[in-house]
């Protein structure tokens, strides 16, 4: 009898139960796009974090830039030094230099020892950030910059200073410079349990081991290695010394790069660089991820000097396109789901009310013929439960197939530092910067970032407890005003 009836009215009313339908379909869908948005947004966020500072790192420890200081400061001195004439007279020139990346600073190794002796500490490891800037170029016969001593570097790739005027007349045409730079990281060989490696996965050779401390050799993100051509085996140039490629690595997520385009042995780098017992970053896991706050606290104790953020931290300080899209779907995303979620259910319980109030005839009748209230209600709101979950199937289907979408394009979301964030009032030299330095490393790992939006079981619940959710809403309303009808109103109606 219930379900007889239930088909009955709802063939009878399809224009209400189609809008009721519609309004809770375009209200779920919404729901459910936005939360799968702000979950992937996360997911971007740990990935690009995790590509730099590696999986399960809780806290990294860096250095403040001092105001002033000449930190990554690029200079090139060739003296006598060259690389031979052209058959036009001209000069070339080429030399490699490796140093601290710019924004970062170094301090004492023994700083590592500290951190390990702190309780609390899991795992901790060491690492150098370095860049090598390669400066190449061609000067003209007589150009008058052939006589300087230094030539600063850029960033830039190609720099053409004015034309020289020859020494034996006429002028001899522009000079062309070009700087090639690419990232560079010094680590604990055989250290991938913590730290930027353990966010990585062999694609062929090996890894760096213990007996490599010392040695020429290096391990090669993937995607820089096919953009040089470079392959197991062969043989890469760093600050002026040949290195042995001796194996290949990547991401092991496949949306980002790893933190580097180059890893080799800490003592190694510090030599080359001339940076002997100097690190920028130690990256720590906590034994338990409940202490990573009691952890941050000792770990400032040790080390006064040095700026401790935890993954919150750095995340907090990443702008780009990638906090944008979190901040738009955290904010705007989550009140607009809101108030169309809210503006559905009141239209359902507008829908409901309205119906109930054209069928005083009937609901007068059937409570004068033994209907009791309580199974009036359980009529209306089983009749509004039915438009909730058709409306809520619609919503998830068209949710669902607004994620594939999204999944399909796979937008990019860029990612960079801030040099502000998180900086308190006591001025540049506080954690800010140093909370910044290791933002920019995780901008320098995973700059661009493929959204994901997971497709979960979760969502399917959603959209069911939604459409449950509206569906009991307006049932209760219009069964509260159906419950009130009396029968003498369905005996005037007749008459």
């Amino acid at each position: 009898m219930f379900l007889t009836y239930l088909r009955r009215e709802l063939s009878n009313r399809k224009k209400q139960s189609v809008i009721i339908a519609i309004g809770m379909a375009l209200a779920i869908a919404l729901v459910i796009l936005v939360n799968g948005v702000s979950t992937g947004v996360k997911d971007a966020e740990a990935t690009a974090l995790e590509s730099v500072n590696g999986v399960g790192t809780d806290v990294t420890i860096t250095k403040t830039v001092k105001p002033g200081s000449a930190s990554g400061n690029q200079r090139f001195d060739f003296g006598s030094k060259n690389n031979g004439n052209g058959s036009d007279g001209s000069t070339n020139l080429s030399q490699s230099r490796l140093s601290t990346t710019m924004g970062t600073s170094t301090y004492s190794e023994s700083s590592l020892a500290k951190v390990k002796g702190v309780d609390g500490v899991k795992a901790a490891t060491a690492t150098l950030s370095l860049q090598n800037s390669t400066f190449s170029g061609q000067i003209a016969q007589g150009d008058s910059s052939s006589s300087g001593s230094g030539t600063s570097g850029s960033t830039s790739g190609q720099a053409s200073p004015p034309s020289g005027s020859g020494s034996e007349g006429g002028s001899m045409g522009p000079s062309s410079f070009g700087i090639d730079q690419f990232t560079v990281t010094g680590i604990s060989t055989g250290a991938r349990t913590v730290g930027p490696m353990s966010a990585t996965t062999l694609s062929s050779g090996r890894y760096l081991d213990s007996g490599d401390n010392g040695k020429d050799v290096v391990v090669l993100d993937s995607s820089y290695a096919k953009s040089e051509s470079l392959k197991v085996g062969k043989t890469v140039t760093i600050g002026d010394t040949k290195f042995t490629v001796v194996g290949i690595v990547k991401s092991t997520s496949s949306s980002s790069t790893t933190a580097s385009n180059a890893y080799i042995p800490l003592d190694t780098a510090q030599k080359v660089a001339d940076l002997d017992g100097k690190i920028s970053n130690i990256y720590v896991t906590a034994t338990s991820a409940g202490d990573v706050a009691s952890l941050k606290t000792a770990l400032e104790k040790v080390l006064p000097s040095a700026t401790v953020s935890t993954e919150a931290d750095l995340a907090s300080s990443v702008s780009g396109s990638l906090s944008t899209v979190s901040a738009l779907v955290t904010n705007l995303g989550t009140w607009l789901s809101l108030l169309v979620l809210a503006a559905a259910f009141l239209i359902a319980v507008l829908f409901t009310i309205s119906g109930v109030s054209r069928r005083t005839r009937e609901f007068g009748t059937l409570k004068a013929i033994g209907w009791s209230n309580g199974r009036v209600v359980r009529q209306v709101t089983g009749e509004s439960l039915v438009n909730g979950l058709i409306g809520g199937a619609i919503g998830a289907i068209v949710g669902i197939a607004a994620i594939v979408v999204v999944n399909l394009i796979s937008p990019t979301l860029s990612m960079s530092a801030s040099g502000s964030a998180g900086a308190p009032s006591g001025g540049p030299g506080g954690q800010g910067g140093g909370m910044a330095q290791g933002a920019a490393q995780a901008a320098q790992g995973g700059s661009e970032i493929a959204l994901h939006i997971p497709l979960t079981a979760g969502i399917i619940l959603i959209a069911v407890g939604l459409s449950v959710l509206g569906g009991l809403v307006a049932g209760a309303f219009g069964g509260w005003r159906a419950s009130r009808l009396r029968p003498a109103e369905a005996l005037r109606s007749v008459a």
